[in-house]
C-alpha cells in the first residue's frame, strides 16, 4: 500500500463535527504549497519534496497513518465479503441455482471477519464503526437503575463505585435534590474518570457511560456500587448490571432458513454495506489529514539530520508489519529519476 498525499483533510469523527473547518484549512495549506512549488526552480522543488518525505519521524503521526491504513484494509475486506454475500442472497431469492451452502458460508466468513474488528483495526474502530485514532475504541454502556429521573428525584445520597474488586479505591458521587442533568453528568464523570470510565449525556437525556473496549470485560464483570439504602436498597456494596450499546452490525442475527429470512438478511446486509462505506469515508478523510500534516511538516537540515533519518528508517524498515510497510512506502513516495539526480547534485 502507498501513502498518497491528498488535497483534502478532515477530523476522525464519523458524525462530521468540525469537518468543514479542517478541510478548508488543509485546502488552503495545499494551495499555498502548490504556489510555492510553481515559483521555485525544478531542482530545489525536487530536493525539498524528497527532504519532506524523509523527515518528521513523529511516532504518534506515523502511528495514526498506520492505524488508518490498517483500518481501511479491514473495511475494504469487509465490504468485499458483504458484496459477495449480497450477490449470493439475491441469486438465491431469484431462484437461480447456486452452490449448496454458499450463502451460509458467506455469512460465516463475514461473522469471523467482524469478530476480528478490534485487532484488525489496531483497536481504533469501535462497534459503531466510529474511527477513534489516536484514542482507543470505546464501549458505551448504561447501568440499570441509574436513570436521570431516579437521580433527580429523592433525597440526598452518596453513591460509592468500585471497579476491579473490593481492594480497589472507591469513587464517590454526591447526589443532591434539584441537580441539573449536566451537573449530574459532570459529577459522575469526575468521580469515575480515574477508574477509566467516562460519562456523558445521551441524545435522549440519558446517562451514557463509556470505557475502552480493552477494559470493558473487567468493568462489566466487576463494577459495583454502594448507596445509603435509597436508590440501592441493600446499603451494601453490590454488583450492578450493565447493558452494552449494541453493535452497528450483528451478523449473528442473520438467518437463511427460508425465503422470509433471506429477504430480512439481504436488507440487513445492504444496511451494513452503507455503514461500512460511511466508515471508509471517515477513515479516508482521517488519513488525508494525517498525510497533510506530513506534507506541511518543517523539513530538517540535511547536513545535521540525515544520519539520524537513516538510522530511523533502518530501524522502522526492519520491523515486521505495518511499521515496516509505512517506513518503506513513505520513503518511496514520488521518487523519480529527476529527484534522484537532484539529490545527487547536492554533493
Amino acid at each position: 500500500m502507498q501513502i498518497v498525499q491528498t488535497s483534502s483533510s478532515s477530523g476522525v469523527n464519523a458524525k462530521g463535527a468540525g469537518t468543514a473547518r479542517v478541510v478548508d484549512d488543509a485546502s488552503a495549506a495545499v494551495k499555498g504549497s502548490a504556489s510555492a512549488r510553481s515559483e521555485a526552480p525544478a531542482t530545489r522543488s525536487s530536493t525539498a519534496s524528497l527532504q519532506r518525505g524523509l523527515s518528521n519521524w513523529d511516532h504518534q503521526l506515523q502511528g495514526e497513518i498506520s492505524n488508518a491504513q490498517q483500518t481501511l484494509d479491514y473495511l475494504e475486506r469487509s465490504s468485499s465479503q458483504l458484496q459477495a454475500l449480497k450477490s449470493e442472497l439475491a441469486a438465491k431469492l431469484a431462484a437461480r441455482q447456486g452452490r449448496e451452502g454458499q450463502v451460509e458460508a458467506r455469512v460465516r466468513q463475514f461473522s469471523n471477519t467482524w469478530r476480528q474488528r478490534a485487532s484488525a483495526s489496531g483497536g481504533t474502530l469501535d462497534a459503531q464503526l466510529s474511527y477513534t485514532s489516536p484514542q482507543t475504541a470505546q464501549q458505551n454502556f448504561s447501568i440499570r437503575g441509574l436513570t436521570m429521573a431516579s437521580l433527580q428525584e429523592g433525597p440526598q445520597e452518596v453513591l460509592a463505585f468500585s471497579v476491579g474488586g473490593a481492594n480497589q479505591a472507591l469513587r464517590s458521587v454526591n447526589i443532591e435534590p434539584s441537580l441539573s442533568a449536566n451537573e449530574i453528568v459532570s459529577r459522575f464523570d469526575r468521580a469515575l474518570m480515574p477508574s477509566g470510565i467516562g460519562v456523558k449525556l445521551g441524545e435522549n437525556g440519558e446517562l451514557v457511560f463509556s470505557t475502552s473496549e480493552v477494559a470493558w470485560a473487567n468493568v462489566r464483570d466487576s463494577l459495583s456500587v454502594r448507596g445509603s439504602g435509597i436508590r440501592y436498597p441493600t446499603g451494601q456494596m453490590s454488583r450492578v448490571r450493565t447493558d452494552a450499546e449494541p453493535a452497528a452490525i450483528a451478523p449473528e442475527e442473520w438467518h437463511t432458513g427460508d425465503t422470509e429470512a433471506l429477504r430480512a438478511t439481504l436488507q440487513q446486509v445492504v444496511q451494513a454495506l452503507a455503514q461500512l462505506q460511511a466508515a471508509r469515508s471517515s477513515v479516508s478523510l482521517a488519513l488525508a489529514q494525517a498525510t497533510g500534516r506530513v506534507a506541511r511538516a518543517q523539513p530538517v537540515q540535511v547536513n545535521v539530520s540525515m544520519d539520524t533519518l537513516a538510522e530511523n528508517f533502518t530501524e522502522k524498515a526492519s520491523q515486521p508489519g505495518y511499521e515496516s510497510l509505512l517506513a518503506i512506502s513513505s520513503a518511496l513516495v514520488g521518487i523519480s529519476r529527476e529527484r534522484v539526480v537532484a539529490l545527487l547534485g547536492l554533493e
